[in-house]
């Protein structure tokens, strides 16, 4: 793409070479690791630390597309509540690999002894994990052709497990395996997925990843709405660049890193990361504040008929609602977070959901509900059921998401579900929309022994009769009123 001077990358993408495999290459990623090591970049630095993507997925062919039309450039706008923008393009990602085109090019980059980190965003329903267990899905299609042909895998774990065997024989250190994905544990649940893919074929080769290969968890945040029609027209008409598929996303950004890079790596804190000894605090502040929210607004607003997500959290009962579900159920659970303090964290969440500029879509906040309310609700309600605090409001979430499936909004608008369990989930909420109250709660893959947790499903029986009985604004008025 030609790209105006002022906008360009102001250093030589030529002397760039690959130090990171990412795969998974999406809107996130190249708004935020990939941002940041443009920056560093931009500061003179880490030209060794070159971005090859590669995809997996058949959709992943049109990202592969549009980077390779434009010398893998593409830029990033950062949106400011009224009206303000900033657009960079960034240079980072130097090169693109689609793996079924070739996947002994895949193979042969990651085994180079220059590729010394391998990251990840496959989204947090890609790494193959039960919910309810978190054991490693070994009966997935996947991982089973992966077992069976290690040498010629299809999927992220399979490519990784075979990278490091290489490696391990060929007496090439092993690169660091960095999930940034928005995960709680996200390294720990990477290690899993990796150590169980390799010990479906090789137990040895699984002991020697377990005991050699570092996998740190890291915190990752800035919301970033999928790139539509107009952003292409608008980094056309006022930037003056012709861009395929440029990101649009908010101007605040959080990276938080476990310094664990045997292999080395970008010095992140040049760039705003903060390394850390101990993610935890962080991400289950992150995770249990922002992505809870983030599904309380999408799973109330939808009810309502609200489409974006400055709009839900511009409604002063859904708002109220959030804030209570925060103060008492979700801080509690929380441990100390160094350096944070909580309060402002809390109100700066609602200035960011309330930028209209990002224009993000409550529909995007649900999809992958399955995967995303396990992983941001339900640990919050499993902690409160074990020290005897409250979970009331954590169960109407889950009644409001469960009537969502119904497919249906007050109005007798359609809720449209995109969820790879979504057929599953409509069928129990078509039974509870006959009269199974409960139905929705015994999918084991998704709520594990809550389905069975007496006054966890005592809580949710009585919150989605209420729910139809009173309607959302209501039902949320009459919960936000009541005493802690």
């Amino acid at each position: 793409m030609t790209t105006p001077a002022p906008l360009a990358p102001p250093y030589d993408r030529s002397a760039i070479t690959t130090g990171i495999v990412h795969m998974g290459v999406g809107g996130f990623h190249r708004s935020h690791q990939a941002m940041y090591v443009d920056r560093l970049m931009r500061q003179g630095h880490a030209r060794d630390w070159g971005i090859c993507g590669v995809g997996l997925m058949p959709a992943d062919t049109r990202m592969r597309d549009a980077l390779a039309g434009q010398d893998h450039l593409y830029t990033l706008v950062l949106k400011h509540p009224g009206g303000k923008r900033e657009s960079t393009v960034i240079g980072s990602i130097h090169n693109y690999l689609y793996a079924p085109d070739n996947p002994q090019a895949v193979l042969d980059l990651m085994c180079a002894p220059t590729t010394r980190i391998v990251s990840l965003t496959v989204t947090e329903g890609g790494y193959n994990i039960d919910d309810a267990t978190g054991a490693f899905r070994t009966t997935s299609p996947g991982a089973v052709h992966d077992a069976a042909h290690p040498q010629d895998p299809t999927t992220s774990f399979g490519f990784i497990v075979e990278a490091l065997r290489r490696r391990r024989d060929a007496g090439t250190k092993p690169f660091t395996v960095m999930s940034c994905d928005n995960l709680p544990g996200n390294g720990t649940i990477a290690r899993t997925a990796v150590v169980a893919q390799a010990a479906m074929s090789d137990a040895d080769l699984a002991q020697w990843i377990d005991q050699n290969v570092a996998f740190p968890n890291c915190m990752v945040d800035r919301i970033t709405p999928a790139t539509t029609p107009a952003d292409i027209e608008e980094v056309r008409d006022l930037d003056g660049v012709v861009d395929a598929w440029p990101v649009v996303a908010e101007p605040f950004t959080q990276w938080v890193l476990e310094d664990s890079f045997p292999a080395g790596r970008p010095a992140f804190e040049q760039a705003g990361a903060q390394m850390v000894d101990d993610v935890v605090p962080y991400e289950l502040m992150k995770l249990r504040l922002l992505n809870a929210s983030h599904q309380g607004l999408a799973h109330w607003g939808r009810l309502l008929g609200i489409e974006y997500v400055h709009e839900a959290a511009a409604d002063v009962d859904i708002v109220a609602w959030v804030r209570a579900y925060l103060e008492r159920e979700a801080r509690p659970t929380l441990r100390p977070v160094p350096g944070i303090d909580l309060d402002a964290y809390v109100e700066t969440l609602f200035e960011r959901f309330t930028n209209e500029a990002i224009a993000d879509t409550l529909f995007r906040l649900a999809q992958d509900a399955s995967s995303r309310m396990p992983k941001f609700v339900l640990g919050t309600v499993r902690d409160n059921l074990a020290s005897g605090g409250p979970v009331q409001l954590g169960a109407a979430m889950v009644a409001a998401w469960a009537l969502g499936e119904e497919g249906t909004d007050e109005s007798g608008g359609r809720i449209e579900i995109d969820d790879p369990l979504g057929d599953e989930l409509m069928a129990l909420a078509r039974r509870q929309h006959d009269g199974e109250v409960g139905a929705f709660l015994t999918h084991e893959g998704v709520f594990g022994e809550l389905g069975g947790n007496s006054r966890f499903v005592a809580a949710f029986t009585e919150e989605l009769t209420a729910l139809r009985q009173q309607g959302a604004r209501a039902r949320m008025r009459a919960l936000t009123a009541q005493s802690h």
